[in-house]
Formats: structure tokens, sequence, C-alpha cells
């Protein structure tokens, strides 16, 4: 019998935190609770869980803080801010320094739940692909490994957040085709929400930053008006390349 998932909620408003813990243990999963910044960035610490849902106000370390922590450790923990800041400016903030989803709250209970599941649906996935393609890909003068999660663009190394190497990967996968917003929600993020296809736009205009030569011009990911976005590839929608890591430089 498989291992129950391990979830980590540092939440400062205990009610919450109570209904929160009761539908994802109805959901078999092992739920511990911290209240506290500090005690939270400890159990953190301490290794071993599968998702982490995070508070951005604490008391002591606060939840961006614990997101950074988090991103600087070896093991990649999945993470979903929780906060009363809804504004542009925290949500993109948690999102650049490594959060996989943000919700505003107040927030439906069960449509976070229904992100947890996705979110750990989707990092198995990730990973039962990077186990068989062993190597990475090349196109477009990208280069991009499942396994170590590096991407370079014409041999230079970029740092892009788990989402945002996600979603380059996924169109790294199928050069060529067409996918509208929906289609990557349900991909890359692993749920159709209307009023979400925001999300996918604000991921494909940072992504275009940091691979596009003039992100205003973009010659990579190409937007196909009317349907949605494309990666194009070099030569005319070639397939990509795989290398192995034994060829790798």
């Amino acid at each position: 019998m498989d291992q129950p998932k391990r979830i980590l909620i540092v939440e400062d408003d205990v009610d919450i935190a109570n209904v929160l813990s009761l539908h994802l243990r109805d959901e078999r999963y092992e739920v511990v609770h911290s209240a506290d910044g500090n005690e939270g960035l400890r159990l953190l610490e301490q290794g071993g869980w599968d998702a982490l849902i995070l508070d951005l106000m604490l008391p002591g370390v606060d939840g961006l803080e614990i997101c950074r922590r988090a991103r600087a450790m070896t093991r990649y923990t999945p993470i979903i801010i929780t906060s009363a800041r809804s504004s542009e400016v925290h949500r993109i903030l948690g999102l650049e320094l490594g959060a996989d989803d943000y919700l505003a709250k107040p927030f439906s209970v069960l449509e976070l739940v229904a992100r947890v599941k996705a979110l750990l649906r989707r990092v198995e996935a990730l990973a039962k692909d990077s186990r068989i393609d062993a190597g990475s890909l090349q196109i477009a003068g990208l280069r991009i490994d499942p396994l170590t999660r590096d991407a370079a663009v014409d041999g230079k190394p970029i740092e892009l957040t788990p989402r945002e190497f996600d979603l380059l990967y996924f169109f790294a996968q199928h050069p060529g085709k067409v996918f509208s917003r929906m289609d990557l929600l349900n991909a890359v993020w692993g749920y159709q929400h209307e009023g979400y296809e925001h999300t996918v736009n604000t991921h494909i205009n940072r992504l275009r930053a940091k691979i596009e030569t003039d992100p205003a011009q973009p010659e990579r990911i190409l937007t196909v008006w009317g349907r949605g976005y494309k990666l194009s590839a070099a030569g005319g929608d070639a397939p990509a390349q795989a290398a192995t890591h034994k060829d790798a430089p």
C-alpha cells in the first residue's frame, strides 16, 4: 500500500487550518499544521513533505521568506500560497519566489483541495516523464533538462520559477502545436477554471521576457490569434531533439 502524501500547512488562522486539514485528511493525506512561521520553517527543513500550503502573514518568519528558503532546498516541494494579500504585487512576488499557485482569501476550501490534488498529480506526471525521457530537449536555441530542471537560451543558463519551467517544457514537448489558454491550464496547472486564463497570459509574458531577444516581437513563443500559443521550432517547427545526459557537455 502506498504511503499517504504528507502536507504541511503553515497558517496562523486556526479555524481555516482546521477546516482545511479535515478536508485533506478526508482525501487520505497526512496533514501537519503550524500556526507560527518559525515552527513552520523548522518543520519544512525536516523534509519529507509532498506539498506546502503557506500563508503570507505569519508571526515570526513570514510566508515569503519561507517560500524563498524552500526553493533554496535540494528537494523540490510544491507550494500553494494562501493569503489575504490579494494584490497583484504580492501574487506575482510569491510566484517569482517559486510558489506553484496562489489563492487569495477568502477562498473555497474545496477549490484549494482540488488544486492540491491537481498539483500533486502534475508533479507525479512530470517526475514520471523525467524518468522516461532521461535526457534534455533542444529546440529553437533552448536546452531544457527535465531531470535537473535547468534551462538555457543560446547556451546561457536562465532562472525559471517551477511553473515557468513546466510551461516551457510542455511547449518544447509539442513544438508547433497550438494550445488555448484553457488547454495550458489543464496540462500545466492541472485544472480548468473559468476566469483563471489571465494566469496563463502572465506566465507567457514572464517567460518571453526570459527567452526572447525582444519580448515585444517574440520569435519562440508565438501568439496564434483567436486560438492560443505555440512554440515555434527553429527550421520550421521540426521535432525537438533529445540529448542523453551522457552526451551533454
